[in-house]
């Protein structure tokens, strides 16, 4: 995947929380490219957001690797059933739940759907996001900080706390974190703040659960080609996006898959509590 498009890209916005078909260029998932080797051979994931962008690259790879994996996704109907295909055409069975993350019912009744029709959960992938942009803290709705930490760090807690319940010793949690976690934007002040809460909780989280046998690291992307960009980017800066780290172009979601295989993978036992960066060459220190 060494080939990836590079800026400058046309301007472009969307409505949020955007759509994947509606990009140019269209993303790469690892639709053409990901290849298993059954790693994960007859696991049953939860991907939170995957119904496009990373979501959807680490459930083509995760099913490629043997895996059964529910998608959890807000309301892009048309990308959640293009995730689901691709699942299936892997021989994996994928179930589709449609609902907003920031309830703590809900949550319950993802994890309670994969127990049901997957027949348990070794896997949570807490990858669903919201993000907005504001140059000035003024302009800042308390609401959009609200439901920026109910989306992206209340949900964690709902999920996780949900699916432990129902984990097995050698069970993985991988939380999408962000390179905002460490060089936090401040365009992005709500969104990268979480992210920094994101990092402390896995790190509290894997030894918490230590003595369970169940592991918990996360994953730090730094600029990627996600419908979330043209969703909540100026147009602007989204025809530069990615520019600004070594590589000078923005990862694409399927140059992800493989850090959260890894991750998952039973062999990788003895990794909890680790930060894995894909940041195009950017040092997080």
């Amino acid at each position: 995947m060494t080939d990836q498009p590079e800026p400058p890209f046309a301007e472009q916005k969307q409505p949020m929380p955007g759509e994947t078909g509606q990009m140019d260029p269209i993303p790469d998932h690892g639709e053409e490219s990901y290849v298993g080797s059954g790693r994960l051979k007859d696991m049953k994931a939860v991907i939170t957001g995957g119904d496009s962008g990373i979501g959807r690259a680490v459930a083509i790879a995760y099913a490629r690797e043997g895996a059964d994996v529910l998608i959890s996704y807000l309301e892009e109907d048309e990308d959640a059933e293009e995730t689901a295909r691709w699942v299936e055409e892997a021989g994996r069975k994928a179930v589709l739940v449609r609902g907003d993350i920031q309830d703590a019912a809900h949550c319950r009744s993802i994890i309670d759907r994969a127990v049901q029709e997957l027949g348990g959960i070794d896997i949570l992938v807490n990858n669903a996001a919201h993000q907005a942009t504001f140059d000035d803290i003024l302009e800042i709705p308390d609401e959009e900080w609200d439901v920026t930490f109910r989306t992206n760090i209340h949900a964690m807690f709902y999920l996780t706390k949900a699916a432990v319940a129902h984990m097995k010793p050698g069970a993985s949690i991988i939380n999408t974190a962000s390179i905002n976690a460490d060089k936090p934007n401040p365009g992005l002040l709500a969104y990268a703040t979480t992210k920094g809460a994101i990092q402390n909780f896995t790190a509290g989280l894997a030894q918490m659960l230590a003595e369970r046998g169940i592991r918990a690291n996360s994953v730090a992307p730094g600029p990627i080609w996600t419908p979330l960009i043209p969703a909540t980017l100026p147009a602007e800066s989204v025809a530069s996006f990615g520019k600004q780290v070594p590589m000078q172009r923005p990862g694409q979601p399927g140059e992800l898959a493989t850090a959260y295989v890894m991750l998952a993978d039973p062999r990788s036992s003895y990794t909890s509590g680790t930060m894995i960066a894909v940041t195009g060459g950017q040092p997080i220190i």
